[in-house]
Formats: C-alpha cells, structure tokens, sequence
C-alpha cells in the first residue's frame, strides 16, 4: 500500500510540473477537455435512457398492435404518435416526435465537435507562445544560465501543449465518433418505428374498410329481402281483394235482394 501511495505521489508531482511548465495555454486546454467529456458523458447517459437497444424488436412491433402491453420509454414514444387518425397526421406525430429527440443530441455533438477541433488549436497556440518566448530568450544575448533557463522554458511550453491538445483530442475524437454511431442507430430506429406505425394503420384501415363493405352487403341484403317481402305482401293482399271481390259479385248474380222486382218473360 506505502509503494502505491509513494507511485501516486511521484506521478501527481511530474503531471504538476509538466502542467506548470505548459503555461496558461493548460488552463484552456483543461477547460475544453472538461466540457468536452461531460458533454459526451451527458449525450451517452441520454442515449441509454432512450431504452431503443435493450427493447428487442420482435416487442416493440407487438406493442404497436397492443397498446396495454407498452411499458417504459419506448412505450411512452408509441403512445403519443398511434394516436392518429390518418397517415398524415401520424407523420405529423414522427415529425413532431424526431424534432423532441433527436434536436438536442445534434446539439450536444456539435458542441463536443467544436471541442475536439479546438483542444490541438490550443495546444498550436501554446506552441506559438513557447516558441516566442524562445527567441526572446536568444535575442537577450547574454548566454549565460539564465538565457538557458528561458530558452527551455519556452521549448518545454512549445511542446507539452501541442502534445497536450493531441492526447485531449485524439480520445475525444473517437468518443465522438462512437457517440454519432450510436445516435445515428437511433435515428434509424425512428424511421423504423415510424415504417411499422404506418403499416399497421394500413392494416388497422384495410379491417375496417373490409367490416364497412360487409355491414353496407348486409345491410343491402337486408332491404332487398324487406323489399322482397314487402312486394309480395301487397301482391297477397291485392289478390285477396280482388278474390273478395269476385265472391261478392258472384254472390250477387245467384241471390238476388229480397224484394226486388223480377222480370217476367211470359
């Protein structure tokens, strides 16, 4: 334990030393690295929360037809854009939706991108300080220790900068690329969830255009048979009148009215 406790001690004491001998050039160089990893620190804690990578697909496409099965962040996503009556409107909701999610990752990354470019021009500038102050160490003229002193000075700061910039730089450059990796699979996972929603209104719309067909045929059958029924019920009533009327003047011929005068053919 005493041999890792005197290790750390010798490591902060050269990083001390090598950062005191970069100059102020160190300062900016350790604000931009600072704000450069708690961007990409903010932007991969952002993209986890999203849930898009541990929600399997074959779920989340089930829970575009079952809305009581949705749970967590992906759930709450599909409950605010199925809501719509019509392709364009549920398009209306994607539009609205990749506006909300993806705006403030795009934000972020060019915020971490200016950072990565500028630590390496930070570390330039430092150089160029160093080398200044190196050859005002020379033009002094007087040769002795002390113009020595200056001039290592100024090399020491020409070179620990720029090699600052670079070590800032190069992790963070990659940090960056992993990061737009992972937010271009969620910019993908949009646009399929959005194909899926508008292949399930389709669906949805199909049923329901096929149920309307089926209620107006039944409903046509319905009042051909009414039309049917009500035809032959007239046609039933009309020949029973005229089947009453027929009996009656028949009835008429045979038995004339008490009283009447007969004629008489004598």
């Amino acid at each position: 334990m005493e041999v890792l406790l005197t290790q750390l001690e010798t490591v902060w004491s050269e990083a001390r030393d090598i950062w005191l001998a970069g100059g102020w050039a160190m300062i900016a160089i350790a604000a931009i690295a600072l704000a450069m990893f708690a961007m990409g620190l903010h932007i991969w804690l952002q993209l986890r929360a999203t849930g898009f990578r541990s929600v399997p697909e074959e779920t989340w496409q089930r829970w575009v037809d079952h809305p009581l099965e949705r749970e967590g962040r992906v759930g709450k996503m599909l409950d605010l854009v199925t809501g719509g009556q019509s392709i364009k409107e549920t398009s209306n909701y994607f539009e609205q939706l990749r506006v909300t999610e993806t705006l403030p990752f795009e934000r972020d990354l060019k915020v971490m991108k200016i950072c990565v470019s500028a630590a390496p021009l930070v570390g330039l500038l430092g150089t160029v300080t160093g080398m200044l102050a190196t050859f005002g160490a020379l033009s002094s003229g007087s040769g002795g220790d002390k113009t020595m002193s200056m001039i290592a000075e100024g090399i020491s700061e020409a070179l620990i900068t720029t090699e600052t910039g670079l070590v800032i730089a190069l992790p963070g450059l990659f940090f960056q690329y992993q990061l737009e990796r992972g937010f271009e699979a969620y910019k993908s996972f949009l646009a399929h969830l959005e194909t899926a929603c508008h292949q399930s209104f389709h669906r949805q719309s199909g049923r329901l255009n096929r149920l309307a067909m089926q209620r107006v045929a039944q409903r046509t059958a319905r009042e051909r048979v009414a039309q049917e029924l009500h035809r032959r019920w007239r046609a039933g009533v009309l020949r029973r009148t005229d089947d009453s009327e027929s009996a009656a003047n028949t009835d008429v011929i045979e038995h004339p009215t008490e009283g009447a005068d007969v004629p008489s053919f004598s």
